[in-house]
């Protein structure tokens, strides 16, 4: 019981504006919506640039009408990329917390403006840091919360009195904020 017969509605949102409300007609399917199934719909519209957001629901219409939604994924035929927008919920005024629709964020990182450059900011930061990480090094965290070390040891162990001097000598400090 995680299909739906009812009618489903979409809007698709990105940084150029938004395709307003659009029922979902024609699935390559026979039925459309039913449970383990994927369908697949063509939605005309102007070219959106980046997509950030889509809202999807029905309208709650016939029995029977829950709907449990896994993800949309959305391909744009211009830019040849992918768009996942995980949902992973139901739709529906008896389970979950009753909403039949569901405003979603894109998840699929590779779409985001800018991620070229956070992805190699991450990139310098490890290649400046995990030289603490190495085999041989002990690492221990501060907390200021309790005026306490914790001391992750190279043999795995974990002192939550951890000194800060020890035998193995090279010691760094991150404080974490509670």
């Amino acid at each position: 019981n995680a299909g739906t017969k009812a009618d489903v509605y979409i809007s698709v949102y990105g940084e150029r504006g938004d395709t307003g409300s659009r029922q979902l007609l024609r699935s390559q399917k026979p039925k459309k919506f039913l449970k383990g199934q994927t369908d697949i719909f063509a939605v005309e519209a102007v070219h959106l640039g980046h997509l950030y957001k889509i809202v999807i629901g029905h309208n709650g219409l016939g029995s029977g009408n829950g709907w449990f939604l896994d993800k949309v994924v959305i391909k744009d035929p211009i830019t040849d990329l992918d768009y996942t927008f995980l949902c992973h919920r139901w739709l529906d005024q008896g389970q979950d917390d009753a909403n039949i629709a569901r405003e979603l964020t894109v998840t699929d990182a590779s779409t985001f403006p800018g991620r070229q450059e956070l992805e190699l900011k991450r990139e310098e930061t490890w290649a400046a840091e995990k030289w603490k990480f190495q085999k041989g090094n002990t690492l221990q965290f501060y907390n200021r919360l309790t005026h306490g070390f914790i001391c992750l040891s190279p043999d795995s162990r974990v002192d939550a009195l951890g000194d800060k001097k020890n035998k193995y000598g090279k010691v760094f400090f991150m404080w974490i904020y509670a």
